[in-house]
């Protein structure tokens, strides 16, 4: 018998060492150094993943990069609008996604929507967190019925190949990576010995059969992926289920994509039948009030290819306690002290005495510098307490001189603003190069100075 070997892992951030360390040296944290055991068992081709005959074998000979011969893989475009666009036109076959998010978020929900949605495709759930009781009393609400989504509660992944091998699946669920084991390792599930072996054996199913995986995995109090980091370099697209709660909409965002861009991001809203897509989040991100408020102003943003008028909403009080506070949330805090000082040196604001509150609505995280101008127009706002024309909408970026600077694809959000009804718009005159205003129905101001847009705005 070979003679057990055993490493001390960091169960943090995955630093691996030969003996116990108090402190980790890689990310900083205090005793999360565990011993695994990382002596492997000979692999018995009863328990290894077979790969089917029908799989062409791939020879480990260096070949001329212009010897390789490429054809195009046909995506597999899901009824899911959202996913689609996040994952850069649709599922990639053998490609290996892994999402994450807070508990209860909806992780669970949309991938079971995602399998019960894909009609015509066979589909394989790996649950090794809920009984099939429990999925069922899931799929009952979501209230989507399909032969072709079939249930599996196991967390052992040889005995998960063996039913891989009968099923024949297209497309591959774990949920969640944390709970499973292989028997090659002897360390409990969930640890990091044992993340990284099991993602590596699904990853070798997925690249050899040719069949996507999705892999559900847990996050830290700190918000990362849970697990080694190179869980994160082994699959080909991370993505990140965000949102509140308390809140109904929930954003899934791409942190990694290896077949298309990473500035995608899908909208959904939590309802009691499931996850709800929003083609237009917009109309949702923008408040629908009968009377004008100070503080209050439209920004026109881009997140990947997709423009979004979002309101940014601002409170601006004196100073009770002396030391003014300085609190943002979904904006840069420290992009928000810029701005301040900004306004109070190029725009003669005294804004030093002032307690300042900025909000982007709707739970957005925005960090699109072409908010700047709607920022300032915000703040302004509200420490003038003039409101803001509900039918006027800002694009531009602001200087440290005080300048408006130009934003790229302003045409896009000139376009939709105009779409949502927006009378006025106001950009940096820098924009009006190669611009047809003609095709716009919107009047569209360009100034080059924060003055002049203020001046044409309160008077």
């Amino acid at each position: 018998m070979a003679k057990i070997k055993t490493s001390y892992f960091c169960q943090n951030c995955g630093a691996q060492s030969a003996k116990w360390i108090g402190k980790c040296p890689a990310c900083g944290e205090w005793n999360t150094y565990v011993e695994e055991v990382v002596q492997r068992e000979e692999v018995t081709p009863t328990t290894a993943w077979k790969v089917g005959t029908s799989t062409a074998q791939v020879s480990n000979k260096p070949k001329p990069i212009a010897d390789i011969s490429f054809q195009e893989q046909q995506r597999v475009v899901t009824q899911d609008q959202e996913l689609n666009r996040v994952l850069g036109g649709g599922i990639v076959p053998g490609s290996m996604v892994l999402i994450g998010g807070e508990p209860g978020i909806g992780k669970s929900t949309l991938m079971l929507q995602i399998a019960l949605s894909l009609r015509g495709l066979k589909v394989l759930y790996v649950s090794g967190e809920e009984s099939e009781q429990q999925i069922k009393m899931r799929a009952e609400r979501l209230n989507a019925q399909t032969s072709d989504c079939f249930i599996l509660t196991e967390t052992g992944t040889q005995n998960i190949f063996k039913q891989i091998e009968q099923v024949r699946p297209q497309v591959l669920i774990i949920d969640s990576i944390q709970t499973l084991h292989s028997s090659f390792i002897e360390s409990g599930a969930g640890s990091v010995s044992q993340v990284r072996e099991c993602t590596a054996e699904l990853l070798k199913f997925a690249k050899e059969s040719g069949t996507p995986v999705f892999l559900i995995g847990h996050i830290t109090k700190e918000g990362n992926l849970a697990g080694p980091k190179i869980l994160e370099h082994m699959v080909d697209t991370v993505l990140q289920f965000e949102g509140d709660r308390h809140m109904t909409y929930r954003i899934l965002r791409t942190t990694k994509n290896r077949f298309g861009s990473t500035s995608e991001l899908g909208i959904y809203e939590m309802l009691g039948t499931g996850l709800r897509e929003v083609s237009n989040p917009s109309e949702i991100l923008i408040s629908q009030r009968e009377d004008a408020f100070s503080g209050i102003a439209i920004g026109a943003t881009l997140e990947g290819n997709r423009p979004l008028l979002i309101e940014v909403q601002s409170l601006v009080t004196p100073a009770t306690y002396g030391t003014p506070q300085r609190t943002s949330t979904g904006y840069d805090a420290k992009r928000l002290n810029m701005l301040l000082a900004v306004l109070e040196k190029r725009g003669g604001y005294r804004l030093g005495a002032q307690d300042v509150f900025l909000n982007i609505a709707g739970g957005l995280k925005v960090e699109d510098p072409a908010l700047d101008l709607a920022v300032c127009a915000s703040i302004l706002s509200s420490f003038e307490d003039m409101a803001i024309p509900s039918t006027a909408a800002f694009a531009a970026e602001v200087g440290l001189g005080g300048e408006v600077r130009a934003v790229n694809r302003v045409e896009n959000r000139i376009s939709e603003a105009e779409k949502l009804g927006f009378r006025d718009i106001y950009i940096s005159k820098y924009n009006k190069k190669g611009l047809d205003f003609s095709k716009f129905s919107i009047n569209i101001h360009a100034f080059g100075r924060l003055e002049e847009v203020f001046s044409n705005l309160f008077g």
